[in-house]
């Protein structure tokens, strides 16, 4: 995102930090942040493909953080794109 990172580490989980509001702070789904691999992002949130293929989203949830709505869809993934 714009002023966050997020960084997967060698067991799959994710490390978030810089701004709260834009993705820095993943407390909320830290749980499910588990067997990433790959991480996409908009300017205000990430998205994590996890190797189930299945998706985690947090951020502003203005701005995709939030995914709650199609989250019974996001099974079978294969990529993710974002814009800005």
């Amino acid at each position: 995102s714009d002023k966050a990172f997020a960084a997967i580490l060698t067991d799959g989980s994710v490390v978030t930090w810089g701004h709260e509001d834009m993705g820095g702070d993943s407390t909320d789904v830290k749980d499910q942040l588990k067997e990433v691999q790959e991480i996409f992002s908009t300017g205000f949130a990430f998205a994590a493909l996890r190797r189930d293929a299945t998706v985690v989203t947090w951020g502003d949830p203005f701005h995709g953080g939030d995914s709650s709505e199609v989250q019974g869809q996001l099974r079978n993934v294969r990529t993710i794109c974002g814009t800005n």
